[in-house]
Order: structure tokens, then sequence, then C-alpha cells
């Protein structure tokens, strides 16, 4: 054995002590889930409004954005006795086919009224492909709850404008 080829293990010997007081980098997935980047884009969410309307409008401005062609949209006109979103138009059907979706987020900036969202949900797992294609009721989410906190009355002013001193050098009334 050669005088280099001990260097060699002592190097090599090195990093292994080195990397046994070093603290371990992996956590328990299913019960510790790793925070993402507030820029994470993940699962896709149809928003709806505080009194129970869809978001979405029917407008297809996020299929015609998506370069990958992941998202149907089928629009039809809304009747009076049944109203599904606060415009003319709604989504009959929705999909999105996160197979082809490549999570770039330009469906989120062309959707004028803010329906579709990327929310951070990473964990995206098929046993088939055909599961993979989300459909409308899986996409939407609850409306937002109320708020359920008592008002706070307004507190009575009083005098609060005659403390203040009039100012020096202005114009006096």
């Amino acid at each position: 054995m050669t005088f280099p080829d001990i260097g060699a293990i002592f190097k090599g010997m090195s990093v292994t002590l080195r990397e046994m007081v070093t603290p371990p980098v992996t956590i328990q997935y299913p019960e510790v889930k790793k925070p993402v980047a507030p820029r994470f884009r993940g699962r896709h969410e149809l928003k709806r409004h505080a009194d129970g309307l869809e978001k979405c409008i029917g407008c297809s401005l996020c299929a015609a954005a998506c370069p990958a062609d992941a998202i149907y949209v089928e629009p039809a006109e809304q009747t009076d006795e049944k109203r599904f979103s606060p415009g003319e138009r709604y989504a009959v059907r929705y999909e999105i086919n996160l197979i082809r979706c490549i999570f770039c987020g330009f469906c989120e900036e062309a959707c004028p009224t803010g329906a579709i969202v990327l929310e951070h949900n990473y964990e995206l797992s098929y046993y088939d492909r055909r599961s993979a294609i989300i459909t409308k009721d899986k996409l939407l989410v609850a409306p937002p709850a109320p708020d359920q906190s008592t008002p706070r009355a307004i507190p009575d002013p009083g005098n609060l404008y005659a403390a203040i001193p009039p100012i020096k050098g202005g114009v006096e009334q």
C-alpha cells in the first residue's frame, strides 16, 4: 500500500465520520409533511362565492390559455330557475387532465373571475389514467364559511376633535 492510497482512505473515512454527526434530512412523510413555498403550484381548485354560487362563468379562457391543452370547458346558458354562477353562462363540464397539465399557472392568470386556483396540494398519485382526469365535482370546493365573530360597536367620538390644538401660523377662524 502506497502513501497516496492511505490519504484516500483517510479522506473517505472523514466523509463517513462527518455524516455520522450531521442530523438526518429525511422526514416521516405521511405523518409529517414538508411545507411548500408560497409560490408553489399544485392541484387545481374551482372556487365559489360566499353565497355558494360558482365563480366560473364558462368563458373558456383558461382552456385557451393552457399550452398543454389539458383543460376542457363546456359552457351552457343559465335559466332563472337554476342559477349556478352570477354570469349569463356557467360550465356544465369542467375537466382537467392532470397527465397533460404542466402546472404552469396560465389558466389561473387568464381567469377573469379568479375561479381556478392552483393550491398547495402536491399529493397527485393515481392507479389508472382515467382517474387523473379531474371533473368539476372534484374541483369545486365548499364556499367560504361566514364570519361568526360578533360585530363590534363603533365608539362614540365624543370630544375627540376638541383635544387637537389649533395650528400656529395658520388661518384662525
